[in-house]
């Protein structure tokens, strides 16, 4: 690992358990939500931790961009950009179900390179660098080899415009219901995908994602041994709205259903 690696890796690390720790810390406590939509909340954890992870990362690589969902951003010209979910799982969170996470991704030159995924209230962190695999609490994972759908898990979330569109989403849903052994719904897209990339679940989609949902939890399923497109092409752009992901072997069967 190159030095510039291993120093973004090891604060990515720290910062993203030390704002779990705040976050985990804070779990049942008055919460100040808010709503940037109908269903779409904002508490004051979401927030305290972007200013945790932001202010140290700033500290630490001040050259370096940043895009963080709840409105932090530092355009620069640096090769690196940090992409930032401070609590992914809101919801979970707020109603006091244990399914959330940490997500922080590093981009060079706009792809992803760096990965941190850390669950706090389930002892649980996945990274990984380009080229160098990915891993659970230090261990190395890859994906399922589960090739058959009737025999395969998946995974899915419903965007925000759910109310608006929710024939749409439903009908996508009914038909992979009908045709693999069962579909989770957890709530945290980052997570969703770090369980993809531990061969828990065998394929993922979803509509309506952001960068800091994606950006990963993408590279956690390429170096664990997995695919990620969108739903027409082989690329993956965390910058595009559209997620598939899977261990590979029914990545093309999912794609002819989504297309």
């Amino acid at each position: 690992m190159e030095p510039i690696e291993e120093k973004i890796l090891n604060l990515a690390l720290k910062v993203a358990r030390v704002a779990g720790d705040h976050i985990e810390a804070h779990r049942g406590t008055d919460l100040r939500i808010d709503f940037k939509g109908t269903v779409n909340l904002v508490t004051r954890m979401d927030r305290k931790s972007e200013e945790m992870i932001c202010s140290t990362v700033s500290e630490h690589f001040p050259g370096h961009a940043i895009i963080a969902e709840e409105g932090k951003m530092k355009e620069t010209a640096s090769e690196w950009t940090w992409v930032i979910d401070p609590l992914d799982g809101t919801t979970n969170y707020a109603h006091g179900l244990p399914v959330y996470c940490v997500s922080i991704g590093v981009l060079l030159r706009g792809a992803p390179h760096l990965a941190v995924v850390h669950a706090p209230a389930l002892g649980e962190t996945f990274h990984a660098v380009a080229g160098k695999g990915a891993f659970l609490n230090g261990h190395p994972i890859s994906v399922s080899t589960r090739s058959r759908p009737e025999h395969c898990l998946l995974a899915t979330g419903f965007p925000y415009d759910r109310q608006e569109f929710t024939e749409r989403y439903v009908r996508y849903f009914s038909h992979f219901l009908s045709r693999v052994r069962d579909i989770r719904r957890c709530g945290a897209a980052a997570l969703d995908l770090s369980y993809v990339a531990a061969g828990r679940f065998d394929g993922f989609w979803e509509f309506g994602l952001l960068p800091w949902d994606t950006a990963a939890g993408s590279l956690l399923i390429m170096e664990a041994g997995g695919r990620i497109s969108d739903f027409s092409s082989e690329g993956f752009d965390p910058f595009l709205p559209q997620c598939l992901a899977s261990n590979g072997r029914i990545h093309e069967w999912m794609r002819a259903a989504l297309a």
